[in-house]
């Protein structure tokens, strides 16, 4: 394992299964991402508005460099059919160096 470029991100959102695919679509046509892996059937129990709630969603795990995050979170907002969406953004510290080369290339 090599060291990371520092602007190479993971981000964690939930988003309901029928929107999902056609918001990690768009984020990749748009070069926000660089790719998204979509888990499937992630049940979700969460507290909202008072009450606890239980859901069935997709975990997108998106890819990308630092200086795409706002951009990216906005354009996530706007597709996104949630109130308040999850959107989680961790620094990647180490990885594959050619892999974390191809994620920084195709976010530009």
């Amino acid at each position: 394992m090599l060291k990371a470029r520092p602007q190479i991100r993971v981000v964690l959102a939930t988003a309901p299964a029928k929107n999902a695919e056609r918001i990690a679509r768009t984020l990749l046509d748009e070069r926000l991402i660089a790719c998204a892996n979509l888990l499937p059937r992630v049940r979700s129990l969460y507290r909202w508005k008072g009450k606890v709630e239980r859901g069935v969603e997709t975990l997108m795990m998106m890819k990308t460099s630092s200086r795409k995050v706002a951009p990216l979170l906005k354009r996530f907002k706007q597709l996104h059919p949630y109130e308040v969406p999850e959107f989680l953004s961790l620094p990647v510290d180490a990885g594959n160096a050619a892999y974390l080369k191809w994620v920084h290339a195709e976010c530009t």
